[in-house]
């Protein structure tokens, strides 16, 4: 419970439910089937959450796989301990790919010339390894139009594989744009578009090796998608995306029993009377109808509390909801707690997470801010500190 966590410092930290999540990877496993390896997608700091302590755990659970940003998030869960393969998802800059190769990390190669840069890299292994030959995967664009390689530049792909005997393709994979809109086309387009490519692949002789597509929304509700090797990002710590139609929705919620892993907690610092007519805050973009009780908590928009809850929403104090008033500041915000008489300094706030009556979720905020969960999880800061659940 929120009232045993104890530390010294400023009052507001986030509660993660490893619980939780384990919850969700055996959920995710039964959803594909366990012949699937399972690649756990924690980049960013595993979307703010904690990726060294959420690795390790997923680590013991049995996943196969992690997905990291750069070399830099790979280091860190190497010097971890994490020994399971790390792919980095999002390519390589000139002069990482040394740094990605000798902390066996797994690259991304997004463009064709990147192939010649690779290889000799692995030759130098080579030199102190024999046979040695590097695995990388290969991400071809279909329609996100940002990384990986032309359906019609795997001709090219294949010549100039062929000419890097240092490397070895070992997985081939897309990222879809739209996978929770069943009101479009774009992923079924998407999916086709990746076969003809594997197919042009196999043509020419080359494997494709471990093939994969499916990110959160797909593992939710497009089973043709899950091929050798599923991505989950955000379903992972329990929130899911916001599918269309609404019906569709309904039927994967129902379908997949997700549990939010994330509780984000502060304590009332301050308490104000204000007569009705004063202003609360920069800008004074709230002002009192009624003569009113101001409650300041100790989380701004540098601890998660996006500026865009200005004025909306509410957070949790005593089990009631009560509203967030005021612009968000980087370090405080306050709250009408007009209606919560007994409220006292020193009060827990839930800003995300279960109350004793009621719950407030990450993916609940984020459709009222217009904006996605992942958002808001990668916004919570670094001087929040972080308590791991069992």
């Amino acid at each position: 419970m929120a009232k045993t966590i104890q530390f010294d410092g400023r009052p507001i930290w986030a509660e993660v439910s490893i619980a939780a999540i384990l919850h969700n990877l055996r959920v995710i496993r039964r959803q594909v089937g366990r012949e699937r390896k399972i690649l756990a997608v924690v980049k960013a700091n595993a979307y703010g959450l904690g990726a060294v302590p959420i690795s390790k755990a997923l680590a013991r659970a049995g996943t196969e796989w992690f997905g990291v940003t750069c070399s830099s998030e790979g280091i860190e869960l190497r010097d971890a301990g994490i020994r399971k393969r790390i792919l980095v998802l999002t390519g390589f800059w000139p002069g990482e790919e040394k740094i990605l190769l000798d902390h066996d990390l797994t690259p991304t190669v997004t463009r064709v010339d990147q192939l010649h840069t690779l290889d000799r890299a692995a030759a130098r292994i080579a030199k102190r390894k024999k046979n040695f030959r590097a695995p990388f995967h290969l991400k071809i664009n279909t329609g996100m139009n940002r990384l990986g390689i032309e359906p019609s530049e795997v001709e090219a792909f294949v010549k100039a594989l062929r000419k890097c005997p240092r490397l070895a393709l070992e997985g081939t994979y897309t990222h879809f744009a739209s996978a929770e809109d069943f009101t479009s086309d774009q992923t079924i387009e998407q999916e086709n578009k990746f076969s003809e490519a594997l197919d042009r692949l196999r043509a020419f002789g080359v494997s494709p090796g471990m093939v994969h597509l499916a990110n959160s929304g797909a593992i939710c509700a497009r089973p043709s998608t899950w091929a050798d090797i599923v991505r989950p990002g955000a379903i992972l710590y329990g929130y899911h995306q916001g599918f269309t139609p609404p019906e569709k929705k309904a039927e994967v919620m129902a379908q997949m029993d997700l549990r939010p892993c994330l509780s984000l907690r502060a304590r009332i610092i301050s308490l104000r009377e204000i007569a009705a007519g004063q202003a609360v805050g920069y800008g004074a973009r709230f002002v009192a109808k009624r003569p009113s009780r101001i409650a300041v908590i100790a989380a701004g928009y540098a601890d998660g509390v996006v500026r865009q809850r200005t004025n909306n929403g509410s957070v949790l104090l005593r089990g009631r909801r009560v509203p967030l008033v005021g612009t968000i500041s980087m370090d405080l915000a306050t709250v009408d707690a007009t209606e919560v008489p007994s409220a006292a300094i020193g009060d827990i706030v839930t800003i995300y997470g279960k109350g004793k009556f009621d719950s407030i979720e990450v993916s609940d905020v984020a459709r009222e801010i217009n904006t996605v969960t992942s958002d808001l999880l990668c916004a919570l800061g670094r001087r929040v500190r972080r308590f791991y659940l069992a």
